[in-house]
């Protein structure tokens, strides 16, 4: 497989809400820094490369770019480096960002959004480092398992506003999704997933599917590693479908990830050029019933 002659759009398309994606975009929260992320003591990455990531991502056909303002390191903020690398934004090009979390200045984590008002600083926030009248996805990412509807329904209200085009969700469970339901339309729900992943994980999945929705995974290369990135150990079921092609370890769990249905998006994030030609050439990847079921199969419960 040549990764320089495969485009995002070899893995197909989905629709959030409205929007055409392709089914591999983009996550930035590797930008702003070197090595693992969201860390307050952080080595900021360079600034041109990561800028020249970015308009390297969307020469090659990425379309779908998941961000957040609380993706910063000193010096450096992915929102940011997205506004100076693609400013002004392509028609087609949709930006997903998410509010919840919150980091203070120094980079520690600070007490999660949750009234009204703190979540529309969140969403203004967004709109003023991207540039933007108006965000084309917003993800309430939660911690816990408490209500979500008064968080949802000030996004729902924001929406009506026009500040927002479309809502999702991040870090669910089912009964979450349900709440959101009930509230406003969801084109998406952001999840951690890949080889391995537990029944509460295929049980979104599934449900998505059955609703139309976007399944997005994160964490799909990294697994375990989340923030920190892959760990380099992969199953000797993963290495042998990775010879086999002649590709990485992570461009078979990409391909593996995107096989679970039509309405599942990936978004590898990275800093590296080499790296984002090798995860948009995992779109183009494909595998054999066999590799998929061998690849599923240690993990049966």
């Amino acid at each position: 497989m040549t990764s320089q002659t495969i485009t995002a759009a070899c893995a197909g398309t989905w629709q959030l809400g409205d929007l055409t994606v392709n089914r591999i975009g983009f996550g930035a929260m590797r930008l702003p820094q070197q090595g693992a992320a969201l860390r307050a003591d952080a080595v900021p990455s360079d600034r041109e490369r990561s800028i020249a990531v970015l308009r390297r991502a969307v020469e090659l056909g990425v379309n779908h770019i998941d961000t957040a303002a609380f993706y910063f390191s000193p010096l450096r903020s992915a929102n940011e480096l997205i506004n100076r690398a693609l400013a002004p934004y392509a028609d087609d090009l949709v930006i997903t960002t998410k509010v919840g979390p919150t980091r203070v200045p120094t980079g520690e984590w600070g007490t999660h959004a949750r009234t009204p008002a703190e979540l529309r600083g969140q969403v203004e926030e967004n709109l003023r480092q991207l540039g933007r009248d108006h965000l084309d996805v917003v993800n309430l990412r939660i911690v816990g398992s408490d209500s979500i509807a008064e968080r949802f329904g000030a996004l729902a209200e924001l929406r009506e506003a026009g500040l927002i085009r479309h809502l999702g969700l991040s870090n669910v469970g089912v009964g979450h999704l349900a709440e959101a339901l009930a509230i406003a339309p969801v084109v998406c729900v952001q999840n951690p997933y890949g080889i391995g992943a537990p029944a509460a994980q295929e049980e979104m999945l599934r449900l998505c599917g059955e609703r139309g929705i976007a399944f997005v995974p994160f964490y799909a290369i990294a697994g375990a590693g989340r923030e920190g990135g892959a760990s380099g150990t992969d199953s000797e079921e993963v290495l042998a479908v990775a010879r086999a092609h002649g590709v990485s370890a992570a461009q078979v769990r990409l391909a593996w990830t995107l096989s679970r249905g039509p309405h599942v998006l990936a978004i590898p994030g990275t800093g590296n050029p080499d790296h984002l030609l090798d995860n948009v050439a995992a779109g183009g990847l494909r595998l054999t019933e066999e590799e998929l079921a061998g690849l599923a199969a240690p993990h049966a419960s």
